[in-house]
């Protein structure tokens, strides 16, 4: 069942906490503890990379992506348990893909740790293959620090 009362946006400041309750809600405290870091400093380099799902007001669903050595990276997704199997990580993705191509980059990669394997089915149905999943031990700028 697809929703269609919601809609994906750029991060506002005003949706930090929201966003902050979602993603502790949804992801593990060792990830939560690694991805609020990236989060921040992905906010303080480049906030048009980091996207919403909003519904009826409440946030429901972020997406976390940077551009690093001219490539684009899907950092960390998180939908609401609740709203989770309706269309909403694909539109995240896709909004965010959207995003990508207008910077020009490289190429778009699904960076992959032991926190996401468990999402890689949701970029799978979005088109990504494991040729786009970086495993690599280069890590992002924004979690390197």
């Amino acid at each position: 069942m697809l929703v269609s009362s919601y809609q994906v946006r750029s991060f506002q400041l005003s949706d930090y906490v929201a966003v902050t309750c979602l993603l502790e809600s949804v992801l593990t405290e060792e990830c939560y503890e690694e991805t609020m870091e990236a989060f921040a400093r992905q906010l303080s380099w480049d906030s048009e990379l980091v996207l919403v799902a909003e519904q009826e007001g409440e946030i429901v669903g972020i997406i976390v992506g940077t551009i690093d050595n001219h490539n684009g990276y899907y950092y960390r997704i998180a939908v609401e348990s609740e709203h989770q199997r309706r269309g909403i990580g694909q539109s995240l993705i896709e909004s965010l893909r959207q995003r990508f191509i207008g910077r020009k980059v490289r190429r778009i990669l699904v960076t992959v740790d032991v926190h996401n394997e468990v999402v890689l089915p949701v970029y799978e149905k979005a088109g990504y293959q494991a040729a786009d999943f970086s495993r690599a031990p280069h890590r992002l700028s924004i979690v390197n620090g």
